[in-house]
């Protein structure tokens, strides 16, 4: 079997912000309802959804600066724990996160999900660059961007970032991720960082002295060596910051991530979104479901 994890965060963001959304107060539901339905087209069985219920998370304080629910929309804020909702009543597994964030959520499923040697691989489907850390070796593990239809394994996030999926958190302690509102490190940037992990694997690998910098052919590597050396303990809290927490609640078992179909009180939710459509289309896959 295969599972697929899917950010259900980003996808009602992506959902909330389309051009075509008219309804900034429910359209992003039906949207969002529609895309896991889209995967169950595809043959998808066993779907887990993270969300971030409460958009702060432990994160918050070890650094002050970290992402918070601030600048959210009262209308896209509203609508977490009815999306959460509305995907239960289709029967899907939601994993809402409050101590935790959706992208923890989905690496703890992925964990769980390849340690059952019945499944054959799990594809985490966002375009995060966090989640990946979590892409394996032995590709039973991928990333998917859904939107542009590009599958990463190991390769794949060489080829895109410059490092192994194990680096990830180091080279985003160093240059930093905007969204998530860390800065990394002053004059690490992206190619820099990438060159120097990708010799050095990991933070305190890298020589404090630039004289025992070898195999590393970068722009002002003096200045980068300073910076680290003073900035070191940033260099780790940001590291920490963008590393997945595998302890984040989810499921105990793939058995329990089988899609069920829709339930008692879909229907009428779907009618006061306007979804009526979209309710057709889930009970007529799940008619035709082989999960």
């Amino acid at each position: 079997m295969k599972v697929h994890l899917v950010d259900g965060t980003y996808e009602l963001f992506r959902f909330h912000y389309a051009p075509s959304n008219r309804d900034l107060r429910h359209g992003a539901q039906r949207g969002m309802l529609n895309t896991i339905l889209d995967l169950v087209a595809d043959g998808a069985t066993h779907i887990g959804i993270a969300t971030d219920q409460v958009i702060e998370s432990f994160r918050n304080e070890l650094y002050e600066g970290y992402k918070d629910g601030s600048g959210v929309e009262p209308d896209l804020l509203a609508q977490f724990p009815e999306v959460e909702e509305l995907l239960e009543l289709a029967g899907f597994v939601v994993w809402p996160q409050v101590v935790h964030e959706a992208d923890d959520g989905m690496a703890a499923g992925a964990a769980m999900a390849a340690a059952d040697p019945r499944v054959e691989q799990v594809i985490i489907c966002t375009p995060d660059k966090d989640l990946s850390q979590c892409v394996t070796d032995d590709g039973r593990v991928v990333q998917l961007d859904r939107r542009r239809g590009i599958i990463y394994d190991r390769a794949g996030v060489i080829a895109k970032f410059g490092v192994p999926p194990e680096s990830i958190p180091d080279y985003l302690g160093v240059v930093g991720d905007t969204a998530d509102g860390f800065p990394g490190l002053p004059g690490w940037g992206a190619k820099s960082a990438a060159k120097i992990l990708s010799r050095y694997g990991h933070i305190e690998a890298v020589p404090a002295d630039v004289a025992d910098w070898d195999g590393v052919d970068v722009r002002g590597a003096a200045k980068l060596a300073t910076t680290l050396r003073e900035n070191f303990d940033d260099a780790l809290l940001f590291r920490r910051i963008a590393t997945v927490d595998l302890d984040a609640p989810v499921s105990e078992s793939v058995d329990d991530m089988v899609w069920k179909g829709p339930g008692a009180g879909f229907d009428e939710r779907c009618a006061d979104l306007g979804a009526e459509r979209v309710a057709a289309r889930a009970h007529e896959l799940f008619w035709n479901y082989d999960g």
